[in-house]
């Protein structure tokens, strides 16, 4: 029944910039658990969460994969952070079409962060030494609606990224071969 109010536990990780020392660790163990098979490979570029870095400055953010968003933002805002500028992408959870974040390397499919389902709780935190990163769930009410599956997510992907008339004729050619 439309706008039926149900609880639901959200998961989030909340990070601690002043503790994140760049190390990577989270990036390395999300690539690993997120390959296939699972811990068969380590590339930082399939990872759901990133640390925007800047070394000689001492900044470190842990970053990590949210909802993908059709089109750009509007927002072009800057962040003055130790005195370098840092646009707000940097900081952007999204997959978008203006930029590779978040995107898997080969196909170009959005990623998203899953708080590596199965686990008791995401693997960056447990490998955080520093602990930069705090898993936390909360109960929040929320009204009932149909979540789009990530098939119809990456599907709709691909057909921005190359026309749903390419598509269709890939699956058409597909079909025929079995």
């Amino acid at each position: 029944m439309p706008g039926e109010k149900k609880t639901k536990t959200v998961k989030t990780i909340r990070i601690d910039v002043d503790k994140c020392n760049g190390c990577r660790a989270c990036e390395v163990i999300c690539s690993a658990f997120h390959a296939e098979p699972k811990y068969s490979s380590n590339n930082p570029a399939r990872s759901r969460i990133r640390v925007i870095r800047d070394p000689l400055a001492d900044i470190y953010v842990p970053v990590y994969a949210g909802e993908y968003a059709v089109a750009e933002c509007a927002g072009r805002d800057k962040y003055t952070i130790d005195g370098k500028e840092y646009d707000e992408c940097s900081f952007c959870r999204a997959s978008c079409p203006s930029r590779d974040e978040f995107k898997e390397p080969d196909s170009g499919l959005p990623l998203k962060c899953d708080m590596c389902e199965g686990e008791d709780k995401p693997l960056c935190v447990k490998w955080c030494l520093a602990d930069a990163l705090i898993y936390e769930e909360r109960e929040e009410e929320v009204e009932e609606t149909a979540e789009r599956e990530e098939l119809e997510i990456g599907l709709e992907s691909l057909a921005n990224k190359y026309g749903l008339q390419t598509i269709q004729a890939a699956l058409a050619r597909m079909t025929k071969k079995s």
